[in-house]
């Protein structure tokens, strides 16, 4: 991947709806080495597809909680039995592995408090293996973005 590619990757990022013709005149670019670059992208797995940014609110899960969670024990079972379980989980948009105090990194989003018990004792508890869950819930968003930095 070189910077016109990272280029193409930035603008699609920005705005994914974006002509071919208008993405082409961003990066310099005529339009078929552009056409023939971002299908090489897909191609190689680099862009792996395009979505929609939604607003949670609208949506009606305006609450987003991040959820620390430890395991008891670091088994084979163990972690393969919670990383399928959480894998199914719809409120759960991504799953981190971890270094430090927690295995994991959840970031999850629910209607309301009574929502997030639920989800709790109704989805997160039943995995078994977890050893403690710690949670923090989001109150503003300073920065958000998924529009990689450019490389030198």
């Amino acid at each position: 991947m070189d910077a016109k590619d990272r280029q193409i990757i930035r603008a699609l990022q920005r705005n994914s709806r974006i002509t071919n013709q208008d993405l082409a005149a961003e990066v310099n670019l005529s339009p078929s080495p552009c056409l023939r670059r971002v299908k090489l992208l897909e191609q190689s797995g680099a862009l792996k597809g395009y979505t929609a940014d939604i607003d949670a609110e609208a949506y009606g899960l305006p609450v987003i909680v991040f959820v620390r969670v430890s395991l008891t024990g670091h088994t084979e079972t163990i972690v393969q039995q919670f990383e399928q379980q959480i894998s199914r989980l719809d409120q759960v948009l991504e799953c981190f592995v971890m270094t430090g105090m927690s295995d994991y990194l959840l970031r999850v989003v629910v209607a309301d408090l009574a929502d997030y018990e639920n989800f709790v004792r109704k989805r997160l508890h039943p995995i078994g293996g977890i050893g403690s869950i710690d949670s923090s819930f989001v109150y503003g968003v300073v920065k958000k973005t998924g529009v990689f930095p450019l490389l030198d």
